[in-house]
C-alpha cells in the first residue's frame, strides 16, 4: 500500500497507524499493537512514531514472538518502542 504521506497531518498519521496496528492480519498482534497504538501513539514524538511505523513493517509472527519474549529481539529492532511494547504487554 503506497500512501502519499508528504501532506499527511500528524493526526491523520496517528489514525493511519492505529488502523494498521489494529488490522495486521493476526489476532494476537491486532490486540497487542492495536491496544498499544490507541493508548500511546498520540503521546509519541515524531522520531518514535517513525520507529514504530518501521517496526510494524515486520511480520506478525516475528513481532508477536519479540513482544512476548518468546524470541530474542534483533538488535536493529530492540529500541525504545520495542521496550515500551514489551512493558505494555506485560501490564495487560
Amino acid at each position: 500500500m503506497n500512501i502519499d504521506t508528504t501532506k499527511e497531518t500528524r493526526e491523520d498519521r496517528i489514525k493511519r497507524l492505529i488502523y494498521r496496528s489494529s488490522y495486521t492480519g493476526t489476532k494476537e498482534t491486532d490486540l497487542i499493537l492495536g491496544t498499544f497504538a490507541r493508548h500511546n501513539l498520540a503521546s509519541l514524538n515524531d522520531q518514535l512514531l517513525d520507529e514504530y511505523e518501521t517496526l510494524i513493517d515486520n511480520s506478525d509472527p516475528d513481532l508477536y514472538m519479540w513482544i512476548s519474549g518468546r524470541k530474542p529481539v534483533p538488535a536493529a529492532w530492540n529500541g525504545v518502542i520495542m521496550q515500551r511494547l514489551q512493558d505494555f504487554n506485560l501490564e495487560d
